[in-house]
């Protein structure tokens, strides 16, 4: 846990690093089904063969949707917490594709946190997903998040 007031003398900071999570066809596949989005460079491995990706690979929205888990894995909750609220995002780009079976983790780094009131703080974490063994990260962005704290 994270007292409000260590906030400030951590921006800048790397605040944490979450587990690998596996991007297997298996969960592309269920995300396809979920998002009703089936492109071919999604689903079907043999025509994804014959594109500059040699396969297929993980629609940009399921990687960021695993953002969630890996925040849980990697950013303390403030102490007190009594909820936290997605806030959106500032920024965010999908920088390099992620194969099939490919493993890919977050890393958080605390860019601002702001005190508005009533036991709310919005926080803003840059968050780099990284594919394992890849010289590029899948995403960088600046993701919002509010953390409410006390009764």
């Amino acid at each position: 846990m994270t007292k409000p007031q260590e906030l400030q003398g951590l921006i800048g900071q790397e605040i944490g690093v979450s587990r690998w999570f596996e991007v297997s066809q298996t969960r592309i596949d269920a995300f396809a089904d979920c998002t009703e989005d089936r492109q071919f460079i999604h689903v079907d491995p043999e025509a994804a063969k014959t594109t500059p990706f040699g396969g297929t690979i993980a629609h940009g929205f399921l990687t960021l949707s695993l953002a969630s888990a890996m925040s849980y894995d990697a950013v303390a909750p403030l102490d007190g917490l009594t909820m936290g609220i997605n806030y959106g995002f500032d920024k965010l780009r999908f920088l390099a594709p992620v194969p099939a079976g490919s493993r890919v983790r977050g890393r958080f780094r605390l860019i601002s946190a702001e005190d508005k009131g009533g036991g709310r703080w919005l926080l803003k974490h840059e968050l780099t997903v990284e594919i394992e063994g890849a010289d590029k990260p899948a995403l960088i962005a600046e993701w919002l998040g509010m953390q409410i704290v006390g009764g």
